[in-house]
This record gives C-alpha cells, structure tokens and sequence, in this order.
C-alpha cells in the first residue's frame, strides 16, 4: 500500500493530480491512513497506461472508459487500433508538410509563388483550415485567378 505522498513519489505525478485522477475515475483509492489517501501498488501500472494513453492522444475520459473500474484494465483493442490509424494519417501528414518544407527551402523558381510544389502546399494549409479537400480548394481558388484576370470579383 502506498499513501499519496509515496504515490506521488513513486510515480512523479503531483498529489493534486492524483486526487483529479481519482475524482474522474481514473484510479481509485483503497481507504485513508489519517487524512491522506491510500493506495493499491498496482495503481502504478494504471498510471503508466493513463500516460501512455496521454502520449498516444487519448483522454482522460477516453482513458477511463478504456481502462474501466476493475483492478485489471480492459483495454479497447479497436480503440487502440483506431488511435493507431489516425496517427499513421498525422505522421503521412507531417512528413509530406516536411518534405514540401524541404523543397521550399532549396527550390529554383525565381519566386516561391511561381513554385507549383509551394502552391500546392497553401492549398492544404487553406483546405484544412476552411475544412475542404485540396481538390476543392484547387478549383476556387483556379476559379477565383480567372475572375481576378478578367476583372470581376470571384
């Protein structure tokens, strides 16, 4: 058994941070010892997964459905696979920004907006802050050069 204070050291998790995890249901206490709260040692491996999962992305409230009440946790497997698939997409993401980063930096063309590989960069940028696929943000934007070349508004 582990009182708080030990917990906190034992796991470098600050004791208000043990207390928030145990009021939203991430750990649970065995009882008190005076005023400090007591717990199981196995309480240690709950809060290695509660940071794996921070890591990997998941949330508290994620977590604690994922983990459920019982001492041993029940770890959604398809939740943990689905996690999986969308860091795979994050990390697809990042490398192709850096790869086009790359190419900014060493590219030829006498101005970065003559460059097609940077102009196909803005587009994504925009596509994902306005929420639309780059194709569709390729052809406003196509349709709004033409307006602008022949003098109207897009």
């Amino acid at each position: 058994m582990l009182d708080i204070s030990e917990l906190s050291r034992k796991s470098g998790i600050p004791a208000s941070k043990l207390r928030y995890y145990e009021e939203v249901g991430l750990i649970r206490s065995v009882g008190r010892n005076g005023l400090r709260r007591v717990f199981e040692t196995s309480v240690l491996t709950r809060l290695s997964l509660i940071a794996l999962g921070q890591v990997a992305g998941f949330s508290l409230a994620e977590m604690r459905d994922m983990l459920g009440t019982q001492r041993q946790p029940e770890i959604d497997r398809e939740a943990v696979s689905a996690k999986a698939d969308l860091l795979d997409r994050h990390i697809n993401e990042l490398t192709a920004l850096r790869d086009g980063l790359r190419h900014v930096a060493t590219c030829t063309a006498p101005s970065h907006l003559e460059c097609p590989t940077f102009q196909r960069l803005m587009r994504i940028a925009l596509a994902r802050q306005t929420g639309r696929k780059p194709e569709q943000q390729k052809r406003l934007t196509q349709k709004n050069s033409r307006a602008k070349q022949k003098g109207s508004k897009p």
